[in-house]
C-alpha cells in the first residue's frame, strides 16, 4: 500500500511566514541566493532610514512641515529623545497655523522608515480622514513632522491641547519589510503620558495590515476614546 505524501513540516511553517526559516547552507556559508536576499533586505532598511519624504507628496496631502530638535540623521538614531523635543520654529509655526483644542489631531511623521510614509500615506491618510467623518468626528489642522519619535505627540498636545490624537510614524525597519507604518493614538497627550496610556496599530503595508482597513479601524478607536475618555490599557474595546 503506498503511503499518503505527507508535506515536511518545515514546508509548511515557511508557507506562513516571511521570515528566514530553514534557509540552505553550502557548508559553513548561506546559499548564495539567501545571502544576496538578506544584502538586499538590509540595503533597503538603510535606505528608508537615511531617506527623506518628497515635498511633493507632501504638498499633495496640504501637510506643511516642522522640524524636531533632531538636527541630523546620525543624531535621530543616537539621541531619541531630540525627535520628541520641537523645535522653536516648529512651536510657532503650530501655534500660527494649527487650531487650537481640536477633536482629532492627526500628524504624519516619517520617524525610522521614510519609506513607510511614500508607500502607504496616500491609501491610508484619505481613508482616515473619511472614518473620522463616518464617526461625526471634526478634526485639527494636519501636518507633517520631520525627524518626529512617538513621544512628540506630547509636545505638540501641550500647544493644541487635542481631545484625541493620532499619529501616523514610519516604523523601525526589519528585513522582511522596510516601509511598515505604525498608527499611535492617544486621549488627551500631555507633558507626562505614560507608553501604557497609548495605543497602537502597528505593521501598516499591503502584506501586512491593509492600509485602508487599518484606518477605519483607527476611526473605531478614536470614537471609543472619546465616549470613554481614556486609552490605553484602560479603553474597553
Amino acid at each position: 500500500m503506498n503511503k499518503p505524501d505527507v508535506m515536511d513540516p518545515l514546508d509548511i511553517l515557511k508557507q506562513y511566514t516571511p521570515a528566514r526559516i530553514g534557509v540552505g547552507r553550502t557548508g559553513t556559508r548561506p546559499l548564495t541566493k539567501d545571502f544576496l536576499s538578506f544584502r538586499i533586505d538590509h540595503a533597503a532598511a538603510v535606505d528608508t532610514v537615511y531617506g527623506e519624504v518628497s515635498e511633493d507628496l507632501l504638498q499633495q496631502l496640504s501637510l506643511f512641515s516642522i522640524d524636531t530638535c533632531f538636527e541630523t540623521k546620525e543624531r535621530y538614531l543616537t539621541r531619541p529623545d531630540q525627535g520628541r523635543i520641537l523645535s522653536n520654529e516648529g512651536k510657532a509655526t503650530i501655534m500660527e497655523r494649527c487650531i487650537q483644542h481640536p477633536q482629532v489631531q492627526i500628524v504624519v511623521s516619517d520617524g525610522l522608515s521614510a519609506n513607510a510614509i511614500e508607500e502607504n500615506i496616500l491609501d491610508v491618510y484619505p481613508a482616515l480622514l473619511d472614518s473620522m467623518s463616518a464617526y461625526g468626528l471634526k478634526t485639527g489642522t494636519p501636518f507633517f513632522v520631520k525627524g518626529g519619535r512617538v513621544g512628540c505627540m506630547d509636545a505638540i498636545g501641550e500647544i493644541l491641547k487635542p481631545e484625541a490624537f493620532v499619529l501616523l510614524i514610519g516604523e523601525r525597519p526589519g528585513l522582511v519589510c522596510a516601509h511598515s507604518l505604525s498608527a499611535y493614538m492617544c486621549y488627551r497627550p500631555r507633558k507626562g503620558t505614560k507608553e501604557s496610556d497609548r495605543m497602537v496599530i502597528s505593521n501598516i503595508h499591503r502584506r501586512g495590515t491593509p492600509p485602508i482597513e487599518a484606518a477605519a479601524h483607527i476611526g473605531t478607536v478614536i470614537s471609543q476614546m472619546l465616549k470613554q475618555q481614556t486609552s490605553g490599557v484602560n479603553l474597553v474595546l
